[in-house]
């Protein structure tokens, strides 16, 4: 008797497991933005929020967890239970801050990799009225100026610092003496150094400058991105140019989750993703803030590694990190 009681509480056991997973999700979903409000990827988790609901079938709440380069909201997904209740809206920091930084408090592979989301493009850009039009003539003034040209970054080892380094050092020029990084926080502090005349260029989000550039004050001269972008057509890639290292550099998001995630809960997002990539609104949203749908065209296990590869490498390359 006491055997068939322990055959019938594992079998409901099991019964109840299959029905929970069957009805995943339970409830609503967390998906945490790990920087602040306002900016790419608060613009990218609340467009997928708005989108997703209505595929997924309940409720997608954004929440702010900003700190230590994006690193504070990723430990706080990865410790989560791996229910799929918890997710992150993942970001290219994601790889470059752990292959920069030693000490990152998580690796670029602790997690499971639900699916890529967009491509958010970089623009170099000089001010409207500035004397250069194309690459070639920026290069050729900073190379001529010997250190005297500046650009806003938030920073050297961030990735609107490596854009610029690694289109010096395509050109070959010192990525760190050739021009001066002048640091910054936030797209709108950066834009606004341009916009005053206090640097001379930078390369940084295209959701920070595109009204910019629209009112005819900005001037690009190239985008750091996969291909053109729609509403900038007769602008070039950084590939497209020959620029190699600065060809593989641009700004993305994913979707990620704990390590662990069961199979139907990726398997229901990549349903719900396929269904978001072609909605109007998650497509116009998208536009908007000037980034690229990659939903469904990117292997992300593999693109993370790529990543984590590229800013490992420019960091030893530019002397960041011991070889």
């Amino acid at each position: 008797m006491k055997s068939i009681l322990i055959s019938l509480a594992v079998a409901a056991v099991f019964v109840m497991g299959t029905a929970s997973a069957q009805d995943y999700p339970s409830g609503p979903v967390t998906l945490v933005v790990p920087y602040g409000p306002g900016g790419a990827s608060d613009l990218a988790g609340r467009a997928l929020s708005q989108t997703a609901k209505s595929y997924l079938g309940e409720p997608i709440t954004v929440i702010n967890k900003p700190g230590a380069g994006g690193m504070n909201g990723a430990r706080f997904v990865t410790k989560a239970d791996p229910d799929g209740q918890t997710l992150l809206l993942a970001r290219v920091g994601m790889a470059l801050t752990p292959a920069v930084n030693p000490q990152a408090t998580v690796a670029w592979d602790d997690y499971t990799f639900i699916s890529a989301l967009e491509a958010t493009p970089m623009i170099l850009a000089v001010k409207g009225d500035s004397e250069y039009d194309n690459v070639k003539d920026l290069l050729t003034a900073i190379k001529n100026d010997k250190g005297g040209m500046t650009y806003a970054a938030s920073g050297a080892t961030a990735i609107d610092g490596f854009t610029v380094q690694a289109l010096l050092s395509d050109a070959g020029l010192d990525p760190l003496t050739a021009a001066t990084l002048v640091p910054y926080k936030g797209g709108g502090a950066l834009a606004t150094a341009l916009l005053g005349g206090h640097v001379d260029f930078l390369a940084i989000a295209a959701g920070s400058l595109m009204p910019h550039i629209k009112s005819g004050d900005m001037k690009p001269l190239m985008v750091f991105a996969p291909k053109r972008m729609e509403n900038l057509p007769e602008v070039p890639t950084a590939a497209e140019l020959g620029y190699e290292q600065a060809g593989k550099i641009t700004g993305w998001s994913a979707l990620y989750g704990p390590k662990g995630l069961p199979d139907n809960v990726v398997k229901k997002w990549r349903e719900t993703l396929a269904k978001v990539a072609k909605d109007d609104k998650w497509l116009t949203l998208a536009e908007r803030r000037g980034s690229i749908s990659t939903i469904g065209e990117t292997d992300m296990p593999t693109y993370a590694k790529d990543q984590y590869d590229l800013f490992h490498g420019l960091a030893k390359k530019f002397g960041y990190l011991s070889r």
